[in-house]
């Protein structure tokens, strides 16, 4: 079987759909860092669309941790396959935007050189909370992460992404290039916001006058995006090869929905998003909010309490009626009156994310969605408990995915068996489960008191503090089906 490259679409007859322009005469102008699956399933398909109508928004993908996905696709010329799946229906298509793989750690110079080029007019981001280097509870940036400290004392290069983009853009400040739009499409409150502060804040540091061009000059449009995009497996790989009939090292697999909200406000033009589904909009608030909140507030409940009860994937979870029926209870109750967008049926959308969740195509494991949990509870979670306090309302549900979170932090399931935890503070949150566990009051004030999650105000709470421990002490003691039950 023939490997998926540019020169076997000239004969292709296959089922899978090729891509709708010429791909000689495809320019690339964006610069994506951190070209993973979920970049791959969304935003690199909203720009392969494009490029039948503009071919001068091509992407230059940077990979700045890992070689795999330039490894696996640089032999298909970076030409890879989509899989959308829903249940048992599975329609592919050849994805072709992108244009080229960077990978050059540790100092990544070719990718500051990409940004810096005369041709780039738009970097985007998918790069997960973790890499922004900044406090979770105050957002501003960590002046002491590794890798800021590092990038502050070296001489060229960077290793951090606000330290890369400072890089950048220095350069392009030196050669007096034209401004670009930098934008975020990362699941992080006012996303385009939280970029441009902690790439200010690292530029200040090292030049004032640097920090005042890139307010001056640069764009940060937020966004909000969404679509379910699990890992590729080996048997995803084996099965789209027997459908399309040529190997892909790594294609993509997805559901059928997919949103990309932007705010329309570019410093150097931009790709006709609006004419390839793209809701271009003055103010992502509303949709971020919404898609954070219930979406991903509900994700990372369903991942934690799906663990503890032993579940391995989204669809096995969602299938648990009494986990089902606490999620819709959550988002209906105690979600749903914080979140406001014109126009939109909040009910609907719940309802279609238990649908969404229900796909048992996508094979999406509760510990991937669990990962990074430091990072990802303050806006999927934290934000909504406060809010609920503020009107004086009940949050039970949301507080009980709270304890889970510090429950999933033992590393162990109710089985004994283990798991490792996968978070940027993976280090002293084992420390602290190994030094006070099996006291679980212990261990859960212990977490609480860490207040670059939970902030001031959450650890100085003593009902809120009082009642994550109730719960800790049910998940342990009685299980996730018991903790609730109450809840439903």
């Amino acid at each position: 079987m023939s490997r998926l490259s540019k020169q076997i679409l000239e004969d292709y007859e296959g089922p899978a759909i090729r891509p709708a322009y010429d791909q000689a005469r495809v320019r690339p102008a964006i610069v994506h860092l951190g070209i993973g699956a979920f970049h791959r399933a969304h935003q690199a398909v909203y720009l392969d669309d494009c490029l039948a109508i503009d071919p001068n928004w091509a992407i230059a993908g940077a990979s700045l941790r890992r070689g795999d996905t330039h490894d696996a696709l640089a032999p298909q010329d970076f030409l890879y396959t989509l899989a959308v799946r829903h249940d048992n229906d599975v329609r592919t298509r050849i994805i072709g935007s992108v244009a080229g793989i960077l990978y050059a750690p540790p100092d990544n110079e070719p990718v500051i050189a990409a940004i810096a080029a005369d041709d780039t007019r738009i970097v985007t981001l998918t790069v997960t909370e973790k890499a922004y280097c900044r406090n979770p509870a105050t957002g501003d940036l960590d002046p002491e992460h590794g890798d800021i400290r590092a990038d502050l004392e070296a001489i060229k290069g960077a290793r951090s992404v606000p330290g890369l983009l400072v890089a950048a853009l220095a350069q392009r400040r030196k050669r007096d290039l034209p401004p670009i739009s930098i934008v975020s499409c990362d699941n992080l409150p006012a996303n385009g916001t939280t970029l441009a502060n902690v790439v200010s804040q690292f530029a200040a540091m090292v030049d004032p006058g640097l920090a005042d061009w890139i307010e001056q000059n640069i764009a940060f449009p937020c966004t909000m995006v969404d679509r379910i995009v699990p890992g590729t497996t080996d048997e995803d790989r084996a099965d789209i090869s027997a459908l399309t009939g040529y190997e892909d090292a790594w294609p993509v697999v997805t559901e059928p929905f997919s949103q990309w909200v932007v705010e329309d406000r570019f410093a150097a033009g931009r790709p006709p998003l609006e004419q390839v589904g793209v809701i271009m909009a003055d103010n992502v608030e509303p949709y971020e909010i919404m898609k954070l909140r219930l979406l991903n507030g509900s994700h990372s409940a369903l991942a934690y309490l799906g663990v503890a009860a032993g579940h391995e994937t989204v669809a096995d979870a969602v299938s648990d009626p009494v986990l089902a029926a606490y999620l819709d209870a959550m988002m209906r109750i105690e979600i749903m009156p914080t979140v406001d967008v014109p126009g939109a049926d909040l009910n609907d959308y719940v309802k279609s994310l238990l649908e969404r969740f229900s796909n048992t195509a996508l094979k999406h494991k509760t510990l991937q969605i669990a990962m990074d949990g430091s990072q990802k509870i303050p806006q999927r979670l934290l934000g909504t408990i406060r809010d609920r306090k503020t009107a004086g309302a009940p949050h039970d549900r949301l507080t009980l995915a709270v304890a889970a979170w510090i429950r999933h932090l033992s590393g162990s399931r109710p089985d004994g068996s283990d798991y490792s935890i996968e978070d940027p503070m993976a280090g002293s949150l084992a420390a602290i489960a190994g030094e006070t566990l099996p006291d679980i009051d212990a261990f859960g004030n212990s977490v609480l008191d860490l207040q670059t999650i939970f902030g001031e105000d959450l650890t100085a709470d003593r009902p809120f503090r009082a009642a994550v421990l109730s719960n800790l002490r049910a998940l342990f003691e009685n299980g996730a089906g018991a903790a609730m039950k109450g809840l439903c």
